[in-house]
Order: structure tokens, then sequence, then C-alpha cells
């Protein structure tokens, strides 16, 4: 077993923070002669391991440091996550600050970068198409879409979208813009609203380090999320693979191809994607995690028909004796800091209680050879720049940067639960399609290109022209409510709030780290879900309808003289259940016919054989 000798030696400044002696960890930081990010042999860095043990003097030394706040441990829980985890309102509120702090800098240091890098590539229009779609009765009809409309010229950006928010059993339109424009000395964004007439404009400048707590989180959003689950989501890639899909009949099959907006695409299927979620509860009070545990509904239920569940917690019972105790199983620094040592499922921080679900499904994508766009050149950095601050396309940038087949990614196409899928496709290339105002098509030769006019990025005559703190400002979360894109409001405000676990996170390609993990229940499969389920009482409603009669004789002829009830959501529940064994019977039936064929298909050939 290592000696403490050994441990200071290896570990300079872990051995500080094991103490929280914060004095002497401030003046080892001062000299930089250690290395900040270091991880220990059980895969913490200084920072991460203060905020396990809740050592709040050694977290608040080391942030003003300028140590990283987005680092994960080695299960994939970020810094953000296990100050969560502590049940601590302060430490949370220290390390959330500085992370959206940091997540400003980022933005602002990024954007310019990513607008000059464009500067370099050809100018180009290009139609992005959302949309989910579903086989659920009525649930198609108020599925959302959309279709984001970029323009690049030079170092400028210009992304229109529409679909604003989502209220009741409506989708809420408008139409705005979002203008990023470089210069030689940062950016200026511009967001365009058609509708009200007013463009609300913002210079990107970083702030003093000493304006931190400008970015301090409400109260609101602490008590958020100390009273949630820890959500934490992500793709295991180990086992994905991509086959070319196949066409045709047995002895007569080849790839499959298909045309896409006038483009000939390779079909290909990634298969064994196994999405794995995690769910945190120790933080919880009793009646928070009774909450947490019955808020899942028959629809859920139905939606997660094919879950795999399992349950594990860590260390010792959670009790509220050392909830804010950091090492409530006694491990010493010799056991901690020794890789040879077996802690035999004890470890440091709050005992865990994980809940972990894996759900499997397929994607397909449409892969074309000449597309007349770069991906890396032209459309990775237009999916960076979003990025930044959308979340979904933070999701779709790190699937299509796997080692996908070669082609330009036309069309993806991602089932969600079971019963929902994502699409995006790429559409309306230089407005080769539909014509497109201020944007020109120039044919040389064989090759196409087009010319995106200046007035594309200035803000329109007649608009009223506002500073960006004159606008109203939404929270992340009321963002990622919503299934859209929209560079956030405010770069001071983006982030300042809980980050929410979405059903993109099935777009995510790391195993188990990945930047910004998330928290809390997925708010966006909460609305899609809200959406099913208006489209289920429309569904139910409809049934009652059509069997009214059936019903008034039912409620007649009861022996006690009681009415029966329409069906309930239970009832719904068991008829979408049964929908969805019907339609895989029905897959099944189709299948096998088409065995059938293929079967009858190779007899008839080897009868022909026979008969020569």
């Amino acid at each position: 077993m290592v000696n403490i000798e050994t441990i200071k030696e290896t570990y300079p400044l872990h051995w500080l923070v094991w103490n929280n002696d914060h004095i002497e960890l401030n003046r080892l930081l001062s000299t930089n002669q250690y290395d900040k990010e270091q991880h220990d042999n059980r895969g913490r860095t200084p920072l991460m391991l203060a905020v396990t043990l809740g050592y709040k003097e050694s977290i608040q030394v080391l942030l003003n440091n300028e140590v990283n706040v987005y680092t994960e441990n080695k299960d994939g829980w970020s810094v953000v996550q296990e100050a969560t985890g502590t049940g601590n309102p302060e430490i949370l509120q220290i390390v959330l600050a500085r992370r959206d702090y940091q997540r400003y800098c980022n933005r602002v240091d990024g954007i310019p970068e990513l607008l000059q890098k464009l500067k370099q590539a050809p100018d180009f229009y290009v139609e992005m198409k959302w949309e989910f779609t579903s086989w659920v009765p009525l649930a198609s009809r108020i599925c959302p879409s959309d279709t984001y409309k970029v323009y690049k010229q030079g170092s400028n950006v210009r992304i229109d979208t529409t679909l604003l928010g989502f209220d009741h059993t409506n989708w809420q339109r408008g139409n705005l813009s979002y203008v990023f424009k470089g210069q030689n000395d940062g950016a200026t964004m511009m967001e365009v609203d058609h509708e009200t007439r007013r463009v609300y404009i913002e210079h990107m400048k970083l702030i003093d380090d000493e304006n931190v707590q400008l970015m301090a989180p409400s109260e609101e959003g602490i008590l958020a999320r100390l009273t949630n689950p820890i959500v934490t989501t992500y793709v295991d890639t180990d086992k994905i693979s991509f086959e070319r899909n196949k066409a045709g009949l047995w002895g007569w099959r080849s790839d499959k191809s298909e045309i896409i907006n006038g483009h000939e695409c390779k079909v290909f299927s990634a298969s064994n994607v196994e999405l794995i979620t995690k769910t945190r509860l120790e933080h919880l009070s009793d009646s928070d995690k009774n909450n947490a545990r019955s808020a899942r509904t028959p629809l859920q239920s139905f939606l997660g028909i094919a879950e795999q569940q399992q349950e594990e917690n860590s260390g010792a019972a959670c009790s509220e004796e050392f909830s804010h105790i950091g090492n409530p199983s006694n491990i010493t620094p010799e056991e901690y800091f020794d890789p040879d040592f077996e802690l035999n499922g004890r470890d440091i921080g709050r005992p865990k209680e994980v809940n972990t679900k894996i759900q499997k499904f397929r994607a397909t994508l449409w892969l074309s050879e000449d597309y007349p766009l770069s991906l890396q050149e032209q459309i990775m950095p237009i999916v960076d720049l979003m990025a930044i601050s959308s979340t979904h396309f933070a999701k779709l940038k790190d699937f299509i940067q796997m080692q996908l087949p070669s082609g330009f990614p036309v069309k993806i196409e991602i089932p969600l639960f079971h019963v929902l899928n994502a699409r995006i496709t790429f559409g309306n290339i230089f407005g080769m399609d539909q014509e497109v105002e201020h944007v020109r098509k120039i044919q040389e030769g064989t090759r196409t290109n087009c010319v995106v006019d200046d007035i594309c990025f200035e803000a329109p005559l007649g608009y009223a022209k506002l500073g960006a703190l004159d606008r109203t400002q939404f929270s992340i979360e009321e963002e990622d409510d919503l299934l859209q894109f929209a560079i956030q409001q405010s770069l001071l405000e983006a982030g300042s709030e809980k980050d929410e676990v979405d059903i993109w996170e099935a777009l995510r390609a790391q195993k188990p780290s990945r930047p910004t993990t998330p928290n809390m229940t997925t708010d966006e499969e909460r609305q899609l879900q809200r959406a099913i389920q208006e489209s289920l009482e429309l569904y139910r409603e409809t049934v009652e309808y059509l069997d009214d009669d059936e019903n008034i004789h039912q409620r007649s002829n009861n022996g006690d003289g009681t009415i029966n009830d329409g069906p309930s959501i239970e009832d719904t529940a068991e008829q979408l259940r049964i929908a969805l064994r019907l339609s895989e019977q029905q897959q099944i039936e189709e299948e096998q016919r088409r065995l059938l064929e293929e079967e009858t298909f190779r007899q008839v050939l080897e009868l022909s054989l026979t008969d020569k």
C-alpha cells in the first residue's frame, strides 16, 4: 500500500484537497508549477475530488484559479452533477456560476473563430428539415417539424426558423432570423423578429473575471436541481456497426440506393445502438424520491416498453446523518490513492442511488457521394456554430462526427423510443429546387454554386433596432422544452440555469464522457410525450364518440344500476399496446410472406435449371 509521502509527491494538489488545506492549496496553485487538471488513480481531478468530498473552501480556491469545470469522472458524471449530488446549495451555486462563465467565454471565443473558418469555404444556401413522425393514432398530426434555412456568405451566417414553442395542443409558430457577422476583432449577433419588426443586436465580448457572479444561477434553478433526479444519457458506441441495406429477392439482392432530393444515396443502417440513461436519486428527500419514481405514466410505460432496467446502490445506505460528510465509508488516503487497492463497491462522497435504463434501436443513413457541399469544410462549421448554443445540434454534431461510411449524410433517421422517429434532411441546396430571394444560382459547366446577397445579413429597413438586453430573456430550460433551434437569446444568460436532458441524447456519440452533461428529467421528452398524450386524449374521445351507442347500452344494462365510465388512460395505453403488438405481428407476417416468396422463387429457379 502506498504511503503518505508517495501520495504527496504523486498527487500534491489532490493531497491538499483531501485534507481541505485550502490555504496551502491556493499557494501551490499560484506558483503554476502543478497540473491543475491531473487525474488521480480513481479518475478525479482536484476539483472533482473537492466537490465529491464536499469541501467548499477548496472548491472556491480551485475555481478562483480557473480550473476546468467541464470535467467528468470515470463514471461519466460531471462536476455540476456531483455538486448536485452533495445536496449542498452553496457548493452547487458556485460551481454553476463558474461553469456558466466558462461556457460564455468559450462561446465568445468560439463564434468569431468559427466564422473566420467559414470565410475560406465557398458560399452556399441549404435547408435542413427537422421532423418527427409517428404511427400512434393522431400523434403524427401534432408532431412538430421545421425547416431551418441557412445562408452563408464569407464570414457571415444567417439561420431562419419558424418553430418557437408549444402551447397546450398547438406548436407556436413565428418568423425569426439569427444573423452572425464575423469581424477581425470579434463578431456581432442579430436576432431579427420579422413579426414584431424588431432587431436585437449584440456585440460579443468577454466579461471580466471579477464579474463571474453575473452568471450566478437563480434560487429557483438551484432548488429545481436539488429536488429533481440527476440524469445522464449517452450512446454506447462500442458495438455500433454500419451495414449497407440490401434490396431485391433472394439470389438477386444488391446494395440498396434511393434518390433523396435529386441525389442518389446509399442506404446504411447503424445496428447495436444502445441508449443508456442513468438516474441518481441520493440527493432527494423521501417525498421527492417518491414523486420521481411515481412520475412514470401508462403512456411512458408504453413508450418504454422494451427498456431494460437495472438498479444499483454504492456504499452504505444514504441517511441524513452523513449527508454533508464526504467520506461516509471511512476510506483512508492510503486506500484511495493506491491503484492496486480494491474498494469493493465503497467510494468517497454521498452513497449513490443509481438506476440504469438501456434502450436498443437502429439508425438509418442516406449517404451521397456527389453532393455539392463539403461536410467538413461547409456544413460542420455551421453545425459547430449552432451547437455552441443549441443542444439539439450539439447532438447532431456528435452523431455525424462518428466514423460514418463515406458520403454526405443527405438524410438521417433515428428512432426515438419505439413509436417516434426523428428525421433530418438536407435539401434545396443553392436554391436549385425552389428559388430563394437574394440567392442566385451560378452554373459553371457541371459545377453549381451560388451568390448570397449582402442584404441577407443586414437589419431590414423599417425595423426597430434594440440592444440585446431589451429582448425577452429565456432560460435554457425554457428553450430545451421546445423542439426548436435557436441560437440562445442572450449569450450572457444562456445556460445560466439547469441543463435539461432530452430525447436527442440518442444522438450522443461518446461513452460515457461528453460535454455539458444534462440534469433532470427530459423536458423535451416530456413535451413530446405531452403532445402524444394530447393526441391520445383526442383518440379516446373519438373512440367514445364512435362507440356512443354501445356505451349507452352498457349503462342501461348494468344490473346494479350504476353507469359505466368511458375508457381510462390505462385503457388507452392498453389499446396502444394492442396496436403495437398488431403492428409487430403485421411486420412478422410481411417478413414471413417475403421469405415464402423468396423460397418459392428459389424452388422455381431450381426446377427451371433441372428441366434444362
